[in-house]
This record gives C-alpha cells, structure tokens and sequence, in this order.
C-alpha cells in the first residue's frame, strides 16, 4: 500500500486552519541539515529549525544513528519498578550541563507533559514539608505553557483557555505579561521598562497570603506568544519576591534551554536560578519526542522519606525514559559538544539581532524583539482582519520563496539554526523583505 495520501481529509491538524490548508496543502516528505524536502523536491530553507525543536538541522546523521542502533537493540522498556541503561546515561548527561544545584531529572514525552509534571512536583513538595496548604499556583498573561489542562490553566494565551474555560483548574492567577510595544517598541534584548511589573506576583501574595502559594511558572524569554525577552532585573525581582515567600520558581525552558539562547539553559544565561526548570524540544533535536523536567537537591530529597518500598511520587508516563528517546538525547548531547553547538549559536546572536533590526523602517512593521536565537516581526494587522497578512505572508514564502517562516497572527516568528550560515540567514531575510514588500 502506497504512504502517500491521495485524500488529506482523515487528518484533523494541530493548530491550523485547517480548511484553508487544504485548498492548498504544504506537505513535506523528508528533510536535510538546514531544508525541508517537498514531495516533488523542492527544497525550502527552515527559519524555524522544526518548532524550535531542530537546533543542530534535520536527519544529523549522528543522531539518526544512533536511533537506527537502539531501535534494533532495545525497542521499548516498562519504567515503572524497572529502567533502560539509557535513561539512566541522559539524565546524568542533563544534570551536568544543569545549573549548579539540580541532581535529578524526570523524563516525559513533550514540553505540555513537563509543565503538568511540574506543577504536581511542586505541590506535591510542599505536601511532603508538611505545608499542604500551598496549593495555589501563578502563571503569566500571555505565557504559554503546552496545552494540557495544567499548563493551559497556567498560560495565558486566550485563544488556548477561551473553550475550555470552564474546566480549567482553580486556584490559579496571573501577573501582567511584559509586552508593551508604546514603551518598549524595537528593543534589542531586554528592554529596560516594565521590571516594576514583577511585582505583580507581591501583589498577589498580600493577597492570597504567600504562604498558601505553591509556585510561580514563566519562561525566561516568552516564545509563542510572540518572542517577549524579560525587562532588565525582572526575572530578578521575581526570584527575590519567591525566596521571600518560600514559593517555588519554575522556568519553562522549553524552548530556550539547550543553546536558544547560547548558553545550556535560559537560567544560566539570565544568572537566575530557579528551583524546578522544564524542557523538551532541545533535548533530543525534535528526532524523537521527548521532555524532562529538572529539580534542585532539596525538592528530590523532600519526597525521599518513609518507607523505601513505598513510591514516593505517583506520577508518570507510559514512556517516559523511551529507549529511542533517550538514545537520541544521547546523541544530540555528543554533538552539542562536538562540534560546540551553544558556542556558535552565541556568535551568531548580534548578525541575526542586526538582520532582524533592519526591518525598523518598514511601513508595515510596528515591533521588533529578539533575544538569543529567537526573534520576531510584528505588522500591523490589516483593518478588520487581524492574522490575515501574517498567514498569507507564511504562505509567499512557502510557494514563492522555498522558505518556511512561522506566523502566529500577524507576528513573524524566527528560531534560526543554531549553527546557521551567515549568507543563507541574510539571502532568507531578503526573501521576507520581498514577500512583507509584496503584500498589501
């Protein structure tokens, strides 16, 4: 029987129009190093590196590999009462390149499954201390937190929470996102107004009485709400207000851990710590799905009490700790530093900060942020038809130019390789200088 689809119906898309779509598919069939593959081979240069997901480019060959090699070795092993020689190898490999004070890691299968695993680490900590009363947990506006029903109640992004609004669990709030583009608009990195908004999580520990807060959740720069690095000292103030309260501190890393941002994880780049961090993507160059999450000494050893025979945190995931997996996050661990990965991703961070800030001139377009590897164009919105120019220019891109770029609404959204070539990044960016031209 043939793979291909001769009827596209069947498959209900993730986060697509998918009506649209459908009048004029975009289907890909393979890929290599820094291009997409159509299946009538066309090749398209991805500015998105898969969904932030492929630092280091598709099929690396190291890294498929050493899939092709487990896959024949150890397909699959149960890991509950039992593991796989490999889960064990990678999180050891996680935790060196962790900031200093984590000592253990907890596999999942995607970045939604870390945020979920997260939140009920960080209750279930304050249980074990004895202060069951925290229980109330804080996320941002505009944060995005996977879409389980945890990391949606805790994500503020109103399209994601409106339907199931309902359902959502309660004792959660939100401080103020950071995006302000009349203060703040063409910053490069971290812009310098709205610090003074970290104090949003004091507010609400007056309020709820801090004692009663198990933990706040953030990404360290905000990725698909529109690429939003934090004001100078933000992320600061939030670890101080949390030491003061004794609330946990999550990092959402998702996105940004694993050379985004130049350095392993956001934490080390912002010299700010925190207690628990969450990642996927990364971790295993998006081969395989996978995510960990990353706790500091003392919340892992909270939960070491009682009696040895008893489980000491009823969680877990069909797959957690998959062999392939953990034979790919191996890899990509190797090549990391083989060839320094994080390294070249921080040399390449002012060219594509340069590149991206020569669109400040164009008619159409109101904002520009980055920071790291991650950066953003947002238009203006057509009068009445907000997100309609953003897609129609992914599309030209798609069709006219053989170049993938993401929009979400009206904002361009940019997560190049993180060993990008300088000349292929600037002939990109002349094409989306073309096709933003081209539009009405």
């Amino acid at each position: 029987m043939s793979t291909v689809a001769t009827d596209i119906d069947a498959l209900w898309m993730p986060f697509t129009a998918n009506r649209d779509f459908k009048k004029n598919p975009r289907i890909i069939s393979g890929a290599e190093g820094h291009h997409y593959i159509a299946a009538d081979g066309t090749r398209l240069y991805d500015m998105f590196s898969g969904l932030w997901t492929s630092g280091v480019g598709h099929c690396h060959p190291k890294i498929v590999a050493a899939v092709q090699k487990q896959v024949a070795e150890l397909d699959y092993c149960m890991s509950f009462q039992m593991g796989n020689d490999k889960a064990f190898a990678l999180a050891e490999r996680v935790i060196d390149m962790a900031p200093d004070g984590f000592s253990n890691a907890f596999f999942t299968n995607s970045g939604s499954e870390s945020v979920d695993t997260a939140l009920k680490i960080a209750l279930a900590y304050h249980r074990a201390r004895g202060e069951g009363n925290r229980t109330r947990l804080i996320g941002r506006e505009k944060g995005y937190h996977g879409v389980n029903f945890g990391g949606m109640s805790v994500g503020g992004i109103v399209p994601n929470r409106k339907v199931f609004s309902a359902n959502l669990i309660p004792g959660v709030d939100h401080i103020r996102h950071t995006l302000n583009i009349n203060e703040n608009a063409f910053s490069r990195k971290q812009p310098e107004w709205g610090t003074h908004l970290a104090d949003d999580l004091q507010r609400l520990a007056e309020l709820h009485d801090g004692s009663n807060i198990a933990a706040v959740i953030v990404e360290p720069v905000a990725g698909s709400a529109g690429v939003l690095p934090p004001p100078a000292g933000y992320l600061e103030r939030l670890r101080e207000i949390c030491d003061q309260h004794g609330i946990l501190l999550i990092f959402d890393e998702v996105i940004t851990a694993f050379g985004r941002l130049g350095t392993a994880f956001g934490a080390q780049r912002f010299g700010v710590t925190p207690d628990i961090i969450t990642s996927a993507k990364g971790l295993t160059n998006g081969v395989v799905p996978m995510g960990c999450v990353l706790v500091q000494e003392h919340i892992h050893d909270a939960f070491m009490q009682g009696p040895e025979h008893m489980v000491e945190l009823f969680h877990g995931y069909t797959y957690s700790g998959h062999p392939l997996a953990a034979a790919a996050g191996l890899a990509v661990m190797d090549v990391y530093e083989e060839e320094g990965t994080f390294e070249q991703a921080a040399a390449l961070e002012q060219t594509f900060e340069d590149i991206l800030h020569s669109f400040k001139d164009h008619e159409k377009v109101i904002d520009i942020r980055n920071f790291g590897l991650m950066g953003s164009i947002e238009l203006a919105p057509r009068k009445g038809d907000p997100g309609a120019r953003g897609l129609e220019i992914h599309k030209k891109c798609f069709w006219d130019e053989k170049l993938v770029v993401r929009n979400g609404m009206d904002v361009l959204q940019f997560s190049p390789f993180l060993n990008s070539n300088v000349d292929d990044m600037q002939q990109s960016f002349e094409a989306i200088r073309r096709v933003i031209d081209s539009v009405d």
